[in-house]
């Protein structure tokens, strides 16, 4: 029998039209977003449909759109094979996504989740917003090149670091907005591939500061419970059970890289088998294939 591991998509994974066909076929992620605009002030359903697309891609309004919408899809999964998701033995999310995990887990209750979410975005936001800053994929090229790549193109002062580590020839970094650009120039000279991502500055990155503590003061207000099921944490790619030390690394997580491939990695070691990508777009499903085009990854959306 396959052991079941459920995947949640971070930032960048949204798109106009995203839920809306959940919604109109599953009774209980309807409430999820009529429950989602009593906590935001705002009709969240709306801005997932409408957008426009400029705004739903705003990291103060992305987040707790694919928080949501994914949470909606495992509703709509609940109501369409209840088995699956009783049976899933393990969980990860990416960056934002870990948050859409440890509710799945049963670590944080939706609404508390969706404050910390909503005040995490607007703080990574208002981070952004202070400086120049960007993040750039590189493809096709090894650690050891992209740790030098950000060595080279960071100038006195400027910082520039791998902020992703998403897989074999995937690798994200995340800078200044000047070192952004030149790190692209190298890693095409060096016969990579660089693409420059669309998002609003340098997340898990020492640029997020003070984003962290207000992370912190948010997750002080929220109980927290330990795991019905492990959930992998970004910062280390382990379990954890302790409630205060989940809390630690969420605040951590702000600044520290994501470790993605060693936490499917460890999902893999562990006996997951078949997993499931619950929430808007592809891409982790895409990035497992980079490790194992094996393992089967179903996707589950509205798209």
């Amino acid at each position: 029998m396959s052991e079941i591991g459920f995947l949640f998509p971070g930032q960048g994974a949204q798109h106009l039209g995203m839920g809306q066909r959940l919604s109109q076929e599953c009774e209980a992620a309807a409430d999820l977003y009529s429950r989602a605009a009593g906590v935001l002030g705002y009709d969240l359903a709306a801005k997932c449909t409408d957008g426009p697309q400029q705004e739903l891609d705003s990291t103060v309004i992305s987040q707790p759109a694919i928080f949501v919408t994914s949470l909606a899809a495992l509703e709509w999964l609940r109501a369409d094979r209840p088995e699956l998701v009783d049976g899933c033995s393990m969980t990860a999310g990416l960056s934002l996504g870990e948050y859409t995990a440890l509710v799945f887990a049963g670590v944080m209750e939706f609404e508390d989740a969706l404050r910390v979410v909503q005040k995490r975005g607007a703080a990574m936001q208002a981070a952004s917003d202070r400086t120049p800053s960007g993040m750039v994929s590189l493809l096709m090229m090894e650690p050891e090149q992209v740790e030098k790549i950000c060595v080279e193109a960071a100038e006195e002062g400027e910082v520039l670091r791998i902020a992703n580590h998403l897989g074999p020839g995937n690798m994200v970094v995340s800078g200044h907005r000047s070192a952004c650009g030149r790190a692209v120039e190298l890693a095409e000279a060096a016969g990579g591939r660089a693409v420059e991502l669309s998002v609003a500055g340098a997340f898990h990155t020492s640029l997020m500061e003070p984003a962290d503590q207000e992370v912190a003061q948010a997750l002080a207000d929220c109980p927290l419970a330990p795991p019905r099921i492990p959930v992998i944490s970004n910062v280390d790619a382990a379990a954890h059970d302790d409630p205060e030390e989940i809390r630690e690394l969420l605040v951590r997580q702000v600044k520290s890289p994501v470790l993605w491939s060693d936490s499917l990695l460890k999902l893999i070691a562990s006996g997951v088998d078949q997993f499931y990508e619950i929430g808007p777009g592809r891409v982790l499903r895409g990035l497992l294939r980079r490790i194992d085009r094996k393992l089967p990854c179903e996707s589950v959306n509205d798209s």
